[in-house]
């Protein structure tokens, strides 16, 4: 009984490695995009450093314990294509944004996992420090797990599923099913207990999926044929709008991400992410041409 259990808990990690591992290669389309355009435009590199965050954390929780091989495996991978990924977006990210990144890289990667490292190797010693860290990776994926809670709230609101891509959700959830069972039978609540959360979000949105995909978005403000006609939005408003979408797509990759702290997963959504609220934009300057706001509804 003994070995068959081990040979199906092999089989869990084995499987999660691979799932983990197509979804780690999601991001390159974006960044063969940022490559072309040699611009990151409104993309964030919050979802990276947080995922070479998670694989370093889970890569220490590893070496504490004697029995998670394959954890040691995906993570490894995952520092390696995270960091290239943060290499990238560093290379062609404005200023502000390249220097908003460091800030980041420095206050989680050096200061908070530094920190943990230094506090659990002075101050707890044996069975206790793999606890402690164990509660960590714990708290740190059930945090990021809540992530698409705005998302699928978004969903809902605008009953659009454009940016929600059924092809990722389904990886995400069979991620999160094969690292469950993997802790699972290794008596491991620290990886198994996070993915319990990711499965459910992973169902969630496929049920919003199925229910929404043939519908169209709902708004409640739309322009009309005529303002929208006469009082067309420019070309720079439009990327300003995109540039807003992106940063509220991150939010969804923040939840990827830990989707596989336990299965380090960043994962890969359209270029473009779903619309903030509403935008005034004034229309562009036209002789005889009362000023008006045309509010767009993303």
């Amino acid at each position: 009984m003994t070995g068959a259990l081990a040979h199906l808990t092999l089989a869990f990690g084995l499987l999660g490695n691979i799932v983990s591992f197509m979804v780690f290669l999601a991001p390159i389309p974006t960044f063969y995009k940022v490559y072309k355009k040699k611009s990151t435009e409104g993309f964030q590199s919050a979802p990276y450093v947080v995922g070479l965050f998670s694989a370093m954390l889970w890569i220490y929780y590893a070496m504490l314990k004697t029995n998670v091989l394959l954890l040691v495996t995906i993570n490894s991978f995952g520092i390696i294509i995270e960091t290239v990924y943060i290499c990238f977006f560093l290379f062609y990210a404005p200023k502000k944004a390249r220097m908003e990144s460091l800030k980041l890289i420095v206050l989680l990667i050096v200061v908070g996992f530094g920190l943990i490292v230094v506090l659990t190797q002075f101050f707890a010693h044996g069975v206790t420090r793999g606890v402690i860290v164990g509660w960590i990776c714990l708290v740190f994926s059930l945090c990021v797990f809540v992530a698409p809670l705005g998302v699928l709230r978004q969903v809902i609101k605008t009953k659009s599923v454009e940016y929600m891509p059924i092809l990722l959700s389904v990886a995400l959830t069979l991620s999160a099913v094969m690292w469950f069972f993997y802790g699972l039978l290794l008596h491991d609540f620290n990886i198994a207990v996070p993915n319990v959360l990711g499965f459910t979000f992973g169902i969630i949105q496929m049920i919003l999926y199925y229910m929404y995909k043939n519908k169209k978005p709902d708004s409640n403000e739309k322009m009309s044929e005529f303002e929208a006609t006469k009082y067309p939005v420019s070309e720079m408003e439009e990327k300003k709008i995109q540039e807003i979408d992106h940063k509220t797509i991150d939010v969804v990759k923040l939840s990827a991400l830990i989707s596989s702290d336990i299965l380090p997963v960043v994962s890969k959504l359209k270029e473009n992410g779903h619309g903030v609220g509403h935008v005034a934009i004034e229309p562009q300057a036209r002789p005889n041409v009362p000023n008006h706001i045309i509010e767009v509804v993303a």
